[in-house]
Parts: C-alpha cells; sequence; structure tokens
C-alpha cells in the first residue's frame, strides 16, 4: 500500500529512540527499522532492563557487557543508525542544541516511566527524555502494562500535562490483522502519527460502504 501524500514538512528528519525494560521491545525495533527505512537518522539506546529483554522475549543474542545494537538491523539500513551507551550522558541526545526533533521511548517501563516524570536523568535514556521535554519537542512514551496502578495512571497524567504524548501499547484489531507484525505495526503505525510521518505499514480506517438490503433484512423489519 502506497503512503499518503502531503507528509508534514515538521516532520522530524533526527530522533532518538529510546529502550527500556518493559515488555513489547518488537515494537521498539520495528520503529526504529521503519524509521531508517524513511532515511532518517536514529539515536539509539538501552537500558540493561531492554538488554534482558531483546534476549529473553525476542530471542536476539545480545551480550549484556559489550551490546552491538546495530547487528540488531541489516547492514544496508545502518548508516543512519547512532548506537549510544546507556551512561553516554555526552551523546547528541542528552543536549538540546543537538538538533534531535523529537525523542520516543519504547518501550517505556513503568519505571522508567515515573523516573522522567519526576525529572530524573541517571542515564541517557532519561536525560533524552528530560531535554525532550525543557526544549519543548516532542516525546512520546510507549508503556505497556497491566492492570495500572494509581501510582502509573498519576505518572502519565503528570506527562500529558506537560505535552508528553503517552501512547500504551493497545492494538486494535478493526484493521483484522493476520500475524504478530500486524498488530506491531498497528502500535509503530500511531507512533508514528504522532511524530508527523506518514507511513504505508498500517491501512487507514475509512468509512464502510453500505450494504444493500436483502430479502432476509425486510422481513426482519416487519
Amino acid at each position: 500500500m502506497a503512503p499518503e501524500t502531503g507528509a508534514p514538512s515538521d516532520a522530524p528528519q533526527r530522533l532518538a529512540v529510546m529502550w527500556s525494560g518493559g515488555s513489547g521491545i518488537a515494537y521498539g525495533l520495528r520503529l526504529v527499522e521503519i524509521l531508517l527505512q524513511s532515511g532518517r537518522e536514529v539515536h539509539v539506546s538501552a537500558t540493561d532492563g531492554a538488554l534482558r529483554v531483546l534476549r529473553h522475549e525476542a530471542g536476539l543474542p545480545v551480550d549484556p557487557q559489550q551490546p552491538d545494537l546495530a547487528a540488531l538491523f541489516p547492514a544496508e539500513l545502518r548508516a543512519n543508525l547512532r548506537v549510544h551507551a546507556l551512561a553516554a550522558v555526552e551523546a547528541a541526545p542528552s543536549s538540546g542544541s543537538a538538533g534531535i526533533g523529537a525523542v520516543v521511548v519504547c518501550p517505556c517501563s513503568m519505571g522508567t516511566l515515573a523516573r522522567i516524570a519526576h525529572g530524573f536523568s541517571s542515564n541517557l535514556v532519561e536525560r533524552a527524555a528530560d531535554v525532550a521535554i525543557k526544549e519543548g519537542r516532542r516525546l512520546v512514551v510507549v508503556p505497556r502494562e497491566t492492570p495500572l496502578s494509581p501510582i502509573h495512571l498519576q505518572n502519565m497524567l503528570d506527562l500529558a500535562r506537560l505535552g508528553v504524548v503517552v501512547l500504551p501499547a493497545m492494538p486494535g484489531f478493526y484493521h483484522r490483522p493476520q500475524t504478530v507484525a500486524d498488530v506491531v505495526d498497528f502500535v509503530v503505525g500511531k507512533i508514528l502519527d504522532r511524530l508527523g510521518i506518514e507511513h504505508p505499514i498500517v491501512r487507514r480506517w475509512q468509512t464502510p460502504k453500505p450494504t444493500p438490503k436483502t430479502p432476509y433484512d425486510e422481513d426482519e423489519e416487519r
């Protein structure tokens, strides 16, 4: 399916995608892949929890001592990929003058969400989110947790009031997904929409066409 035309002119060309330890690393991987395919520069960093999720949930052979996140993507996509260590608080996403147009924390654990909501900057993931807030740039957090406690809900509300997009990984099914990849793409498509980035990965909803009545329908109305 071809993407719609007329993509917003302010769609960010340089983005930071941060992975934390919540379930749903498939969303983060797919998001980075789509952004790289679009020719955008993508900065990536991962918490220790995210590295564990990559191994145990996604089954990817990531060495926690020397993680090679670039190797998770095809070689032809790596030219615009920038991978940073979690402790590299001097990296570009930690600076408001670096020109990072948007930050996405996907997946976002409830611990990471709480620290962002309360202004912690103890690592690059948290610092990148903090910078996006202070600079008034787009920040999207993608929590994946259920059920939600009052603490979780309050932290989300605090972020939403700051202008942060809180986008829980809640896939829809009206597009009739056939595979797990379809379910993942639904959520990734929602993230891209909030970033103003056009994409071809999800079929847009259209008003259903009315179906002609049948003799059976007429009998039911009597």
